[in-house]
């Protein structure tokens, strides 16, 4: 009698040991907090408006040696539909490694989260559980062009950023072409306004006078702050006429 109680106290402990280890690993297997060093939001920007429906285009930053990596981006399309998933796809590696991502969703009021898998562990971003909105337009991102809509005043083209504010003193301007980079020129920008997340947008307008081939127009936004230089420049691609808010 003695020896059966003795065995089932065991056969207890073992299966609270067993079942306490289950719940650490599927604590540890996903996991939902704020961006991290893995996984964060870089920037967003609206690309198509229409009907109240707008689509943005998001870019994702991962910094991991995982072999197997997936990113997808859970979205709030409208009341009627709900939440819905699109799956980013990796668009280049910057200079320290990390990895960018680039996504393409429709949303009324642009709510996302991210969700990151690598090697069987899934974390989520969702902004420390407030979910992403349109008002954050970077992340980890130092500085990104703003898009406007389509312009028709070639001699009062505006060009804009929303950068972090590193630094009370700081140089901000665009570098253009309008042939191809046979020749290109300066000009600064000038503070706009500070947003909400602390942000602030820096604009200038630009005089491109007749370009004879819409391709040869591109340009890229400089931020130099704190003896630090950070380009906005579409992951080496350049901005152009198409980077607009389409309608």
């Amino acid at each position: 009698m003695k020896q059966t109680s003795r065995m089932n106290k065991i056969v207890a402990t073992f299966f609270a040991l067993a079942l306490a280890i289950g719940v650490l690993f599927i604590t540890s297997a996903t996991t939902a907090s704020a961006a991290t060093d893995r996984v964060s939001l870089y920037s967003i920007s609206p690309d198509f408006s229409k009907y109240g429906i707008t689509s943005y285009k998001v870019y994702i930053r991962t910094n991991d040696n995982a072999v197997d990596q997936n990113v997808t981006v859970h979205y709030f399309y409208m009341s009627t539909v709900g939440w819905q998933d699109t799956t980013a796809t990796y668009v280049t590696t910057l200079s320290d490694g990390s990895k960018i991502w680039s996504a393409y969703f429709p949303s009324m009021d642009c709510q996302y989260v991210i969700k990151y898998e690598a090697d069987g562990e899934t974390i989520w971003d969702n902004n420390d559980g407030h979910n992403y909105n349109k008002s954050e337009l970077i992340g980890s991102a130092a500085i990104e062009a703003l898009r406007y809509g389509y312009q028709y005043d070639y001699n009062n083209y505006k060009i804009g950023a929303v950068l972090k504010n590193f630094a009370y003193n700081k140089n901000v301007f665009v570098r253009y072409t309008t042939d191809g980079w046979n020749t290109y020129h300066d000009a600064a920008l000038a503070y706009d306004k500070t947003n909400d997340d602390g942000t602030e947008n820096w604009t200038t307008t630009v005089s491109l006078g007749t370009v004879e081939n819409s391709e040869d127009f591109e340009y890229a936004i400089c931020y130099q702050a704190n003896g630090n230089t950070y380009w906005a420049n579409k992951f080496g691609a350049n901005y152009n006429f198409s980077d607009c808010i389409h309608h």
